[in-house]
Protein backbone atom coordinates (compact mmCIF):
# COMPACT_ATOMS: atom_id res chain seq x y z
CA UNK A 1 0.00 0.00 0.00
CA UNK A 2 1.20 4.12 -0.68
CA UNK A 3 2.29 5.48 2.70
CA UNK A 4 2.51 8.97 0.85
CA UNK A 5 0.12 11.36 3.44
CA UNK A 6 -0.36 13.66 -0.48
CA UNK A 7 -1.67 10.85 -2.27
CA UNK A 8 -3.67 10.31 0.72
CA UNK A 9 -4.36 14.01 0.66
CA UNK A 10 -5.67 14.03 -3.18
CA UNK A 11 -7.66 10.51 -2.60
CA UNK A 12 -9.45 12.02 0.46
CA UNK A 13 -10.50 15.13 -1.16
CA UNK A 14 -11.18 13.53 -4.97
CA UNK A 15 -11.21 9.91 -4.28
CA UNK A 16 -15.17 9.25 -5.36
CA UNK A 17 -14.39 11.49 -8.34
CA UNK A 18 -10.50 9.73 -9.15
CA UNK A 19 -11.93 6.60 -9.01
CA UNK A 20 -14.69 6.71 -10.91
CA UNK A 21 -12.36 8.50 -14.16
CA UNK A 22 -9.79 5.53 -13.50
CA UNK A 23 -12.05 2.60 -13.60
CA UNK A 24 -13.37 4.47 -17.06
CA UNK A 25 -10.23 4.94 -18.49
CA UNK A 26 -9.08 1.12 -17.84
CA UNK A 27 -12.36 -0.23 -18.76
CA UNK A 28 -11.74 1.89 -21.97
CA UNK A 29 -8.46 0.39 -22.46
CA UNK A 30 -9.59 -2.86 -22.11
CA UNK A 31 -12.09 -3.07 -24.65
CA UNK A 32 -9.48 -1.44 -27.10
CA UNK A 33 -7.13 -3.68 -26.11
CA UNK A 34 -9.42 -6.05 -27.20
CA UNK A 35 -10.59 -4.33 -30.79
CA UNK A 36 -6.65 -3.96 -31.58
CA UNK A 37 -6.45 -7.84 -31.32
CA UNK A 38 -9.57 -8.79 -32.79
CA UNK A 39 -9.30 -6.66 -36.00
CA UNK A 40 -5.33 -6.32 -36.90
CA UNK A 41 -5.06 -3.68 -39.71
CA UNK A 42 -4.71 -4.62 -43.06
CA UNK A 43 -2.99 -3.08 -46.27
CA UNK A 44 -4.04 -2.87 -50.01
CA UNK A 45 -1.14 -4.17 -51.96
CA UNK A 46 -0.66 -4.81 -55.72
CA UNK A 47 -0.12 -8.61 -56.12
CA UNK A 48 0.48 -10.59 -59.14
CA UNK A 49 -2.73 -12.96 -59.44
CA UNK A 50 -1.61 -14.29 -63.28
CA UNK A 51 -0.07 -14.20 -66.41
CA UNK A 52 -0.01 -13.98 -69.95
CA UNK A 53 1.98 -15.80 -71.88
CA UNK A 54 2.05 -15.78 -75.50
CA UNK A 55 5.13 -17.66 -77.48
CA UNK A 56 5.82 -17.77 -80.88
CA UNK A 57 7.26 -20.81 -82.60
CA UNK A 58 8.95 -21.13 -86.24
CA UNK A 59 9.46 -24.43 -87.81
CA UNK A 60 9.78 -25.57 -91.65
CA UNK A 61 8.57 -28.72 -93.79
CA UNK A 62 9.29 -29.63 -97.41
CA UNK A 63 7.68 -32.62 -99.47
CA UNK A 64 10.06 -34.46 -102.07
CA UNK A 65 9.38 -33.98 -105.15
CA UNK A 66 11.28 -36.94 -106.85
CA UNK A 67 12.55 -40.25 -105.72
CA UNK A 68 15.83 -39.95 -104.64
CA UNK A 69 17.34 -39.53 -101.56
CA UNK A 70 13.91 -39.78 -100.11
CA UNK A 71 10.84 -41.36 -101.12
CA UNK A 72 8.93 -38.87 -103.90
CA UNK A 73 6.03 -37.15 -101.92
CA UNK A 74 7.77 -37.73 -98.25
CA UNK A 75 7.18 -34.60 -95.86
CA UNK A 76 10.60 -33.36 -94.26
CA UNK A 77 9.57 -31.55 -91.10
CA UNK A 78 11.92 -29.52 -89.42
CA UNK A 79 14.51 -31.03 -91.07
CA UNK A 80 18.75 -29.80 -90.63
CA UNK A 81 18.72 -29.50 -94.13
CA UNK A 82 17.04 -29.28 -97.62
CA UNK A 83 18.28 -30.20 -101.16
CA UNK A 84 17.42 -27.85 -103.91
CA UNK A 85 16.65 -30.94 -106.15
CA UNK A 86 14.48 -33.43 -104.03
CA UNK A 87 12.72 -30.20 -101.50
CA UNK A 88 12.76 -27.29 -103.77
CA UNK A 89 9.68 -25.22 -101.86
CA UNK A 90 9.74 -24.60 -98.16
CA UNK A 91 7.09 -24.04 -95.73
CA UNK A 92 7.53 -21.81 -93.45
CA UNK A 93 5.04 -21.86 -90.60
CA UNK A 94 4.30 -19.38 -87.42
CA UNK A 95 2.66 -21.56 -84.70
CA UNK A 96 1.43 -18.98 -81.50
CA UNK A 97 0.30 -20.03 -78.66
CA UNK A 98 -1.82 -18.41 -75.63
CA UNK A 99 -2.14 -18.90 -71.71
CA UNK A 100 -3.25 -16.86 -69.15
CA UNK A 101 -2.43 -18.29 -66.03
CA UNK A 102 -1.86 -21.59 -67.52
CA UNK A 103 -5.48 -21.63 -68.67
CA UNK A 104 -5.73 -21.38 -72.73
CA UNK A 105 -6.75 -17.83 -74.13
CA UNK A 106 -8.95 -17.52 -76.37
CA UNK A 107 -10.24 -14.08 -76.32
CA UNK A 108 -6.79 -12.55 -78.45
CA UNK A 109 -6.16 -11.29 -82.02
CA UNK A 110 -2.85 -12.80 -83.19
CA UNK A 111 -1.83 -11.33 -87.10
CA UNK A 112 1.39 -13.24 -88.49
CA UNK A 113 3.59 -11.94 -91.10
CA UNK A 114 6.34 -13.75 -93.15
CA UNK A 115 8.81 -12.44 -95.07
CA UNK A 116 12.14 -13.20 -97.20
CA UNK A 117 14.59 -10.44 -96.32
CA UNK A 118 17.71 -9.79 -98.46
CA UNK A 119 20.64 -7.48 -96.88
CA UNK A 120 23.96 -6.10 -97.92
CA UNK A 121 26.64 -5.54 -95.14
CA UNK A 122 30.17 -4.14 -95.23
CA UNK A 123 32.57 -4.37 -92.13
CA UNK A 124 29.72 -5.65 -90.19
CA UNK A 125 27.16 -2.71 -91.02
CA UNK A 126 24.27 -3.17 -93.37
CA UNK A 127 24.10 -0.74 -95.98
CA UNK A 128 21.18 -1.91 -97.96
CA UNK A 129 18.26 -4.41 -97.38
CA UNK A 130 15.01 -5.41 -99.34
CA UNK A 131 12.34 -7.29 -97.18
CA UNK A 132 9.82 -9.33 -99.65
CA UNK A 133 6.60 -10.20 -97.56
CA UNK A 134 5.04 -13.33 -98.24
CA UNK A 135 2.16 -13.87 -96.01
CA UNK A 136 -0.06 -11.65 -93.77
CA UNK A 137 -2.29 -12.91 -91.82
CA UNK A 138 -4.46 -12.46 -88.59
CA UNK A 139 -5.33 -16.03 -87.80
CA UNK A 140 -7.99 -17.65 -85.67
CA UNK A 141 -7.58 -18.35 -82.14
CA UNK A 142 -8.83 -21.41 -81.27
CA UNK A 143 -8.15 -23.34 -77.84
CA UNK A 144 -5.12 -20.77 -77.33
CA UNK A 145 -3.37 -21.34 -80.52
CA UNK A 146 -3.15 -19.42 -83.90
CA UNK A 147 -0.69 -20.55 -87.08
CA UNK A 148 0.05 -19.27 -90.26
CA UNK A 149 2.00 -20.95 -93.15
CA UNK A 150 3.38 -19.64 -96.24
CA UNK A 151 5.61 -21.42 -98.79
CA UNK A 152 8.54 -20.27 -100.50
CA UNK A 153 10.47 -21.42 -103.96
CA UNK A 154 14.30 -21.20 -101.91
CA UNK A 155 15.35 -22.34 -106.19
CA UNK A 156 13.95 -18.48 -106.78
CA UNK A 157 15.60 -16.95 -103.57
CA UNK A 158 18.89 -18.43 -104.87
CA UNK A 159 18.35 -16.84 -108.17
CA UNK A 160 18.05 -13.35 -106.34
CA UNK A 161 21.31 -14.09 -104.27
CA UNK A 162 22.87 -15.18 -106.60
CA UNK A 163 22.63 -12.01 -109.09
CA UNK A 164 22.99 -9.58 -105.59
CA UNK A 165 26.22 -11.16 -104.86
CA UNK A 166 27.27 -10.39 -108.60
CA UNK A 167 25.53 -7.04 -108.45
CA UNK A 168 27.90 -6.30 -105.36
CA UNK A 169 31.10 -8.50 -105.73
CA UNK A 170 33.63 -6.66 -104.00
CA UNK A 171 31.78 -3.96 -102.34
CA UNK A 172 29.98 -6.27 -99.75
CA UNK A 173 27.84 -9.81 -98.31
CA UNK A 174 24.90 -10.45 -99.09
CA UNK A 175 22.63 -12.28 -96.99
CA UNK A 176 19.29 -13.82 -96.73
CA UNK A 177 16.62 -14.67 -93.90
CA UNK A 178 13.12 -15.66 -93.01
CA UNK A 179 11.57 -12.94 -90.89
CA UNK A 180 8.88 -13.85 -88.57
CA UNK A 181 7.10 -10.75 -87.14
CA UNK A 182 3.85 -11.56 -84.45
CA UNK A 183 1.41 -9.10 -82.89
CA UNK A 184 -1.26 -10.28 -80.63
CA UNK A 185 -3.72 -8.33 -78.31
CA UNK A 186 -5.51 -9.40 -75.41
CA UNK A 187 -8.54 -8.26 -73.07
CA UNK A 188 -5.48 -6.75 -71.34
CA UNK A 189 -2.06 -6.60 -73.21
CA UNK A 190 -0.96 -5.83 -76.49
CA UNK A 191 2.77 -6.20 -77.84
CA UNK A 192 3.93 -6.73 -81.57
CA UNK A 193 7.53 -9.12 -81.64
CA UNK A 194 10.07 -9.86 -84.64
CA UNK A 195 12.28 -12.24 -85.16
CA UNK A 196 14.38 -12.99 -88.74
CA UNK A 197 16.18 -16.78 -89.12
CA UNK A 198 19.29 -16.92 -91.33
CA UNK A 199 18.32 -18.85 -94.02
CA UNK A 200 22.09 -20.69 -95.62
CA UNK A 201 22.19 -21.11 -99.83
CA UNK A 202 24.66 -23.83 -100.82
CA UNK A 203 25.52 -24.94 -104.49
CA UNK A 204 22.89 -27.70 -103.45
CA UNK A 205 21.41 -27.49 -100.51
CA UNK A 206 19.73 -25.10 -97.72
CA UNK A 207 18.76 -24.88 -94.53
CA UNK A 208 17.36 -22.54 -91.65
CA UNK A 209 19.91 -21.79 -89.27
CA UNK A 210 18.93 -22.63 -85.51
CA UNK A 211 15.61 -22.58 -83.66
CA UNK A 212 13.83 -19.42 -83.44
CA UNK A 213 11.66 -18.46 -80.49
CA UNK A 214 9.30 -14.92 -80.04
CA UNK A 215 8.06 -15.34 -76.06
CA UNK A 216 6.36 -12.69 -74.66
CA UNK A 217 4.97 -12.54 -70.44
CA UNK A 218 2.99 -9.99 -69.17
CA UNK A 219 2.56 -10.66 -65.10
CA UNK A 220 -1.40 -9.94 -64.30
CA UNK A 221 -1.79 -7.70 -61.42
CA UNK A 222 -4.78 -7.07 -58.79
CA UNK A 223 -5.11 -5.01 -55.49
CA UNK A 224 -5.13 -7.31 -52.86
CA UNK A 225 -5.68 -6.71 -48.87
CA UNK A 226 -3.17 -8.37 -46.95
CA UNK A 227 -3.37 -8.50 -42.94
CA UNK A 228 -0.94 -7.12 -41.17
CA UNK A 229 0.14 -8.82 -37.96
CA UNK A 230 -0.84 -7.85 -34.48
CA UNK A 231 1.46 -4.94 -32.88
CA UNK A 232 2.79 -6.67 -30.33
CA UNK A 233 4.50 -3.87 -28.63
CA UNK A 234 1.01 -1.85 -29.31
CA UNK A 235 -0.86 -3.93 -27.16
CA UNK A 236 1.20 -4.22 -24.65
CA UNK A 237 1.05 -0.52 -24.30
CA UNK A 238 -2.76 -0.25 -24.04
CA UNK A 239 -2.59 -3.48 -21.73
CA UNK A 240 0.00 -1.92 -19.19
CA UNK A 241 -1.98 1.77 -19.29
CA UNK A 242 -5.18 -0.55 -18.23
CA UNK A 243 -3.78 -2.41 -15.62
CA UNK A 244 -2.39 0.69 -13.99
CA UNK A 245 -5.80 2.76 -14.68
CA UNK A 246 -7.30 -0.31 -12.88
CA UNK A 247 -4.55 -0.49 -9.90
CA UNK A 248 -5.24 2.98 -9.47
CA UNK A 249 -8.48 2.94 -9.17
CA UNK A 250 -8.37 0.41 -6.45
CA UNK A 251 -5.63 2.08 -4.48
CA UNK A 252 -7.76 5.36 -4.40
CA UNK A 253 -10.73 3.36 -3.24
CA UNK A 254 -8.93 1.87 -0.24
CA UNK A 255 -7.50 5.69 0.67
CA UNK A 256 -10.46 7.82 0.06
CA UNK A 257 -11.46 7.00 3.93
CA UNK A 258 -8.79 8.83 5.08
CA UNK A 259 -9.09 12.22 7.36
CA UNK A 260 -8.53 15.42 5.55
CA UNK A 261 -7.04 16.88 8.44
CA UNK A 262 -4.95 13.86 9.44
CA UNK A 263 -3.20 13.87 5.44
CA UNK A 264 -2.43 17.50 5.68
CA UNK A 265 -0.91 17.33 9.18
CA UNK A 266 1.25 14.11 8.06
CA UNK A 267 2.12 15.66 4.46
CA UNK A 268 3.47 18.95 6.59
CA UNK A 269 5.39 16.47 9.23
CA UNK A 270 7.37 14.87 6.03
CA UNK A 271 7.78 17.83 4.28
CA UNK A 272 8.96 19.65 7.19
CA UNK A 273 10.62 16.36 9.12
CA UNK A 274 13.83 18.26 9.23
CA UNK A 275 12.57 20.97 11.21
CA UNK A 276 11.36 18.46 13.66
CA UNK A 277 12.70 16.47 16.41
CA UNK A 278 10.54 14.07 18.55
CA UNK A 279 10.60 14.39 22.60
CA UNK A 280 8.68 15.39 25.88
CA UNK A 281 7.33 18.33 26.12
CA UNK A 282 6.68 19.42 30.08
CA UNK A 283 3.69 21.19 31.56
CA UNK A 284 5.58 24.04 33.22
CA UNK A 285 7.52 24.83 30.32
CA UNK A 286 7.27 28.80 29.43
CA UNK A 287 5.01 31.58 30.55
CA UNK A 288 3.48 31.90 27.72
CA UNK A 289 1.53 29.35 25.61
CA UNK A 290 0.39 30.56 21.88
CA UNK A 291 -1.70 28.51 20.13
CA UNK A 292 -0.90 28.46 16.24
CA UNK A 293 -3.75 27.09 13.28
CA UNK A 294 -0.91 24.76 11.92
CA UNK A 295 2.03 22.74 11.97
CA UNK A 296 3.28 24.90 8.95
CA UNK A 297 2.95 27.87 10.63
CA UNK A 298 4.49 26.77 14.22
CA UNK A 299 7.64 25.54 11.56
CA UNK A 300 8.03 29.10 10.04
CA UNK A 301 7.49 30.10 14.18
CA UNK A 302 11.04 27.71 14.31
CA UNK A 303 12.57 28.71 11.19
CA UNK A 304 12.10 32.60 11.98
CA UNK A 305 13.67 31.97 15.61
CA UNK A 306 16.20 29.78 14.52
CA UNK A 307 14.60 27.06 16.48
CA UNK A 308 13.39 23.69 16.50
CA UNK A 309 10.07 22.24 16.40
CA UNK A 310 9.66 19.24 19.59
CA UNK A 311 6.67 16.64 18.63
CA UNK A 312 5.50 15.04 22.15
CA UNK A 313 3.84 12.19 20.73
CA UNK A 314 2.72 11.57 24.33
CA UNK A 315 0.46 14.72 23.98
CA UNK A 316 0.30 14.69 20.10
CA UNK A 317 1.89 18.16 20.36
CA UNK A 318 4.07 20.46 18.00
CA UNK A 319 5.78 22.72 19.88
CA UNK A 320 8.77 25.29 19.64
CA UNK A 321 9.82 27.33 22.52
CA UNK A 322 11.60 30.74 22.08
CA UNK A 323 12.53 31.86 25.62
CA UNK A 324 9.28 32.00 27.92
CA UNK A 325 7.05 32.09 25.01
CA UNK A 326 5.99 28.68 23.90
CA UNK A 327 4.06 28.72 19.76
CA UNK A 328 2.11 25.12 20.16
CA UNK A 329 -0.10 23.09 17.57
CA UNK A 330 -2.03 20.18 18.47
CA UNK A 331 -5.00 18.21 16.90
CA UNK A 332 -6.40 17.76 20.63
CA UNK A 333 -7.02 21.73 21.35
CA UNK A 334 -5.65 24.01 23.97
CA UNK A 335 -2.22 23.68 26.51
CA UNK A 336 -4.12 22.41 29.10
CA UNK A 337 -6.47 19.69 27.22
CA UNK A 338 -3.18 17.93 26.35
CA UNK A 339 -1.55 17.90 29.87
CA UNK A 340 -3.77 14.26 30.62
CA UNK A 341 -4.66 11.92 28.43
CA UNK A 342 -8.36 10.56 28.52
CA UNK A 343 -9.19 8.55 31.41
CA UNK A 344 -12.63 7.31 32.05
CA UNK A 345 -13.63 6.09 35.81
CA UNK A 346 -16.87 4.30 36.12
CA UNK A 347 -18.78 6.20 38.51
CA UNK A 348 -22.43 7.95 38.36
CA UNK A 349 -21.72 11.59 37.89
CA UNK A 350 -25.38 12.10 39.48
CA UNK A 351 -24.68 10.41 42.42
CA UNK A 352 -21.53 12.95 42.92
CA UNK A 353 -23.22 15.30 42.55
CA UNK A 354 -26.02 14.80 45.17
CA UNK A 355 -23.40 13.33 47.29
CA UNK A 356 -20.84 16.19 47.26
CA UNK A 357 -23.51 18.92 46.47
CA UNK A 358 -21.34 20.80 44.14
CA UNK A 359 -18.91 20.68 40.68
CA UNK A 360 -15.63 21.55 40.03
CA UNK A 361 -15.63 24.12 37.77
CA UNK A 362 -12.38 24.85 35.54
CA UNK A 363 -10.87 28.07 36.19
CA UNK A 364 -9.23 30.00 32.79
CA UNK A 365 -5.30 30.65 33.57
CA UNK A 366 -3.74 33.43 33.01
CA UNK A 367 -2.57 32.26 29.56
CA UNK A 368 -5.44 31.72 27.97
CA UNK A 369 -6.29 28.00 28.98
CA UNK A 370 -8.41 26.17 31.19
CA UNK A 371 -7.00 25.56 34.02
CA UNK A 372 -7.60 22.20 35.28
CA UNK A 373 -7.90 21.21 39.19
CA UNK A 374 -5.30 19.26 38.65
CA UNK A 375 -2.97 22.44 37.89
CA UNK A 376 -4.56 24.46 40.10
CA UNK A 377 -3.23 21.36 42.81
CA UNK A 378 0.20 21.67 40.96
CA UNK A 379 0.93 25.39 41.14
CA UNK A 380 -0.62 25.10 45.34
CA UNK A 381 0.73 22.17 46.97
CA UNK A 382 -0.88 22.89 50.38
CA UNK A 383 -4.43 22.93 48.49
CA UNK A 384 -5.59 19.45 47.88
CA UNK A 385 -8.83 18.46 45.90
CA UNK A 386 -10.84 15.42 46.79
CA UNK A 387 -13.87 14.16 45.05
CA UNK A 388 -16.31 12.22 47.13
CA UNK A 389 -17.85 8.95 45.44
CA UNK A 390 -20.78 7.30 47.03
CA UNK A 391 -20.68 3.19 47.00
CA UNK A 392 -24.49 3.50 45.86
CA UNK A 393 -27.38 6.70 44.60
CA UNK A 394 -29.39 6.09 47.52
CA UNK A 395 -28.75 5.00 51.14
CA UNK A 396 -31.27 3.93 53.44
CA UNK A 397 -32.20 4.96 56.97
CA UNK A 398 -31.28 1.72 58.26
CA UNK A 399 -28.22 1.52 56.37
CA UNK A 400 -24.56 2.08 57.42
CA UNK A 401 -22.70 5.39 57.82
CA UNK A 402 -21.50 6.39 53.78
CA UNK A 403 -18.22 4.88 52.48
CA UNK A 404 -16.70 7.61 49.69
CA UNK A 405 -13.78 6.69 47.37
CA UNK A 406 -11.35 9.95 48.15
CA UNK A 407 -8.90 11.04 45.32
CA UNK A 408 -6.46 13.20 45.73
CA UNK A 409 -3.74 14.90 43.63
CA UNK A 410 -1.42 12.93 45.15
CA UNK A 411 -2.65 9.47 43.74
CA UNK A 412 -2.53 10.50 40.59
CA UNK A 413 0.62 9.41 38.70
CA UNK A 414 2.70 11.31 36.64
CA UNK A 415 1.56 12.86 33.70
CA UNK A 416 4.93 11.23 31.68
CA UNK A 417 4.48 7.62 33.28
CA UNK A 418 2.17 6.24 30.03
CA UNK A 419 2.31 2.71 32.13
CA UNK A 420 0.55 3.82 35.39
CA UNK A 421 -2.14 5.50 33.27
CA UNK A 422 -2.72 2.58 31.33
CA UNK A 423 -3.35 0.71 34.11
CA UNK A 424 -5.74 3.18 35.69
Amino acid sequence: MIDNPRFDLVAARHGQRLVLILLVVGLALLVLTGWVVATPATTTVTQEVGEEHIETSVSTSATVVQDGLWENGTTLESSPVYTYNDTPELTITAETTLTDSGEPLDEATVTHELAVVYEAERNGEVFWSDRDVVRNETAVVEDGHASTAATVDVRTIRERTTELEQTLDGVGDVSVSIDIERAYETPSNSGMESDATPLTLTGNAYWLEGSHEIVDTNPETAPVEVQESTNTAGVGLLALLAVLSLTGATLVAARSNVDVSDAKRRMHERRYDEWISRGSIPMWIGEHHLELETLEDVVDVAIDTNERVVHDTQRDLFAAVNGDVVYYYSDRGGWGETAWPTVEINHDESAVSETTGQQHPQAPSAHGTTETPEKRAESNPEATETVDVPESEERGEGDEEDTTTEITKTDLPDPDDDDAWEQI
